[in-house]
């Protein structure tokens, strides 16, 4: 059974870095099936898929952030990391990571309990 857990900073002041690390278990990381995946919900709103990376390491990111977000995991292959540039509070949400087979919310089959990120001053 394939678990995964978000740590984090519960807040982060507007235009500074968002860093979130999802922990793998159950799961090697390296089977060359999976996107490691990204998704939020602000409040009052759905989910937003943000971003994944493959099992090669191959990162895929949404148009609307892709100029401030970057993913990559770490050379264990037990996590992966997300960091989001210069947040606002728009960017306040309920943060979750997940596996997935493919780029679509669709595809996830595994989701982390969500962490709560606050953009505020």
């Amino acid at each position: 059974q394939v678990q995964l857990q978000e740590s984090g900073p519960g807040l982060v002041k507007p235009s500074q870095t968002l860093s979130l690390t999802c922990t793998v278990s159950g799961d090697s990381m390296t089977t060359g099936l999976y996107y490691w995946t990204w998704v939020r919900q602000a409040p009052g709103k759905g989910l937003e898929w943000l971003g994944a990376i493959t099992d090669a390491g191959s990162a895929y990111y949404s148009p609307s952030l892709k100029s401030r977000i970057s993913i990559f995991r770490d050379t264990s292959r037990t996590s992966f990391t997300l960091q989001l540039r210069s947040v606002t509070p728009e960017d306040t949400a309920v943060y979750f990571c997940a596996r997935g087979s493919a780029l679509q919310l669709d595809d996830i089959d595994f989701w982390g309990q969500g962490t709560q990120v606050t953009v505020s001053s």
